[in-house]
């Protein structure tokens, strides 16, 4: 059974960075809002489902660049569109973490971030910025950054 993590953004923004879920299933619901979405978590299952219900929203994804994001299920009402920072793989190359999204969006759009422009949006917040400071106390490194890092020995 696949745990399902709801994300709601009403004239706000909502960053969820590192490793923060395990879940494979998100219902993310954004009205005039922004969503950051960090799918880097090596906790995550490889198949992931994302319910949009979107109205003049914004839904930023930071995902592996081996990861496909598959978009074919999500319903368009006025505009909107899909920006993706670099080349989706395909064929061979797409053997990393899949993502579906569905739902409906309405003036409306998605930014899937990979790889550096991932890892510089992740670093680009205040939660980084705690992560450093508590990393730098414990004697660790910080995960905002690169969530696979906490697994490693």
């Amino acid at each position: 059974m696949s745990l399902t993590e709801r994300v709601h953004s009403d004239h706000t923004l909502v960053k969820h960075l590192g490793n923060w879920t395990e879940a494979g299933r998100f219902e993310v619901r954004a009205r005039r809002g922004t969503a950051v979405l960090d799918l880097r978590s090596p906790d995550l299952p490889d198949d992931v489902e994302i319910h949009l219900d979107m109205d003049r929203a914004l839904v930023k994804l930071l995902v592996d660049d081996d990861t496909a994001v598959d978009h074919w299920d999500l319903t368009w009402t006025d505009r909107g569109k899909v920006k993706d920072s670099g080349p989706a793989p395909t064929g061979d190359k797409a053997t990393g973490r899949r993502v579906r999204l569905s739902g409906s969006a309405t003036n409306s759009e998605i930014r899937v971030r990979r790889g550096g422009v991932a890892i510089l949006t992740a670093m680009c917040s205040r939660a980084y910025l705690q992560d450093v400071r508590a990393a730098h106390r414990t004697g660790t490194v910080p995960t905002i950054d690169d969530p696979s890092r906490s697994h490693q020995s």
